[in-house]
């Protein structure tokens, strides 16, 4: 199992989260973003869009970080992080579509401002940052997980960004709920963390 990534993208981050949680043995083949190697035909080959992460599993090529969540959880049989009921698959994917909408125009946008140098309005996705976090403090105040009474994709899918939104100066400091889940994150045995950069906030840390 090959997982194809940049070590400063949370969408790579999850996937190699979420196979380290699950205990899988696999291989990281770095690309190099700023060389253009997702642009190459051969990259090209497993995902025509050019994005990581990719995951290669005997043979099969699967692009889209949320997708490979779902892939891994349905080859492993895991119904612990992806529930088969409709009620608890619903409750997972409607996480799943905040981490592809909310998050990736709010605090992950925000933090591609001061990393990677992305010309986004910076005052428009902190906004739309704290109002997403104002959201998901008021939900982890009465539950501990976001989709059900133990942690599923929805946490992997959502933690990344949450985790280093002050590197797109966006404060986690009102949002008290929001830094313990994140700790019960990092908690889980298989834990791995996302690589810090001395961006935004986190440069004066």
């Amino acid at each position: 199992m090959k997982i194809y990534h940049h070590h400063l993208s949370g969408h790579c981050h999850r996937v190699v989260l979420f196979a380290s949680l699950l205990g899988l043995t696999y291989e990281l083949v770095d690309v190099d973003l700023s060389s253009g190697a997702h642009k190459q035909a051969e990259f090209l080959a497993l995902n025509p869009f050019g994005q990581v992460p990719v995951l290669e599993d005997d043979g099969v090529a699967i692009a889209d970080s949320n997708a490979i969540l779902v892939y891994l959880a349905k080859k492993g049989g895991r119904e612990d992080w992806l529930p088969e009921d409709p009620q608890g698959a619903a409750a997972v994917q409607r996480w799943l579509s905040v981490a592809a909408g909310e998050i990736a125009y709010g605090p992950a946008a925000a933090r591609l401002i001061t990393v990677f140098g992305a010309s986004y309005n910076s005052k428009e996705v902190i906004e739309r940052a704290h109002a997403l976090l104002d959201k998901l403090q008021h939900h982890l105040t009465a539950s501990d997980w976001l989709a059900a009474d133990h942690p599923t994709i929805a946490d992997v899918a959502v933690y990344s960004y949450i985790a280093r939104a002050p590197e797109g100066n966006v404060d986690l400091s009102a949002y008290p709920a929001v830094e313990r889940y994140l700790s019960r994150i990092e908690a889980l045995p298989g834990f791995v963390p996302f690589a810090q950069t001395p961006a935004g906030l986190a440069a004066t840390a």
